[in-house]
């Protein structure tokens, strides 16, 4: 397991009360950053994970806020930088699959454009709006951003056609983005696979949890412990990693 000394370093951390998220959020903490952590406001999940990590002596706050509604990002973003006195990482890790079970390319009439708005505001907007207030205090501290992506950002088979497109937005904004912020920022991205312990909303079925585990090479789906060990690397470390997307999915597509 890597690690590193993060002391002095404060990160802002979205979609952070479960899953990835949170397991990056605790991740950086423990390396002694201070982090905000982000959720929707009145998510229990928020308070519990901020006092579970309180509790332990960590330097955690809470950062309510919807990524989805664009004037409250901002104010979520600008808030907790204040709160931080600065910034030096983003992990753009918020995001919805806006449906509980997978839907088939071919059901357009459940990917209507309601459904598409949906999901384009939360994936990609989401993390615009991060990025747009985050950029100059990234800037002035020479900072990182990693953002979430998916392997069905190249591959499909997500939860959904639209699903896989506003990844695949993640992986092109990554690029985009790390031209945009250079040479002071590093942009980059995860390309997760299957995710155990995401308390995801979206669930496969039992007999397509065993059909995709047979296709990862090592032989199970990825914690989400593993999935931030990926994260951490990519601010804490890898410091000529740039406009990157890696594939963190056991060798599943390989």
């Amino acid at each position: 397991m890597i690690t590193a000394d993060l002391t002095g370093k404060r990160a802002l951390v979205t979609g952070a009360a479960s899953g990835i998220g949170m397991a990056a959020a605790e991740k950086l903490a423990r390396a002694g950053a201070s982090v905000a952590i982000n959720d929707l406001a009145g998510n229990p999940r928020l308070e519990e994970t901020v006092a579970r990590l309180k509790g332990d002596g960590l330097k955690v706050m809470a950062a309510p806020g919807n990524i989805g509604d664009a004037d409250d990002a901002r104010r979520m973003t600008r808030d907790a930088i204040a709160a931080l006195g600065g910034l030096d990482y983003l992990v753009n890790n918020g995001a919805t699959p806006g449906t509980k079970a997978p839907i088939p390319p071919a059901d357009f009439a459940r990917q209507d454009e309601a459904f598409w708005n949906k999901l384009l505001n939360i994936n990609v907007l989401g993390a615009f709006r991060s990025v747009e207030v985050a950029a100059p205090y990234l800037k002035k501290s020479k900072g990182a951003i990693v953002s979430t992506a998916s392997n069905s950002a190249f591959y499909g088979g997500g939860s959904s056609s639209p699903y896989c497109a506003t990844k695949a937005a993640i992986v092109t904004l990554t690029r985009e983005w790390a031209r945009a912020l250079a040479p002071d920022v590093r942009v980059n991205a995860i390309a997760p696979g299957w995710v155990e312990g995401s308390n995801w909303e979206c669930k496969w079925s039992e007999d397509e949890r065993s059909d995709t585990s047979k296709l990862i090479p090592l032989g199970r789906p990825g914690h989400i412990t593993e999935y931030a060990e990926a994260i951490f690397f990519l601010l804490a470390g890898g410091s000529y990693i740039n406009a990157q997307t890696i594939l963190v999915d056991g060798g599943m597509m390989s």
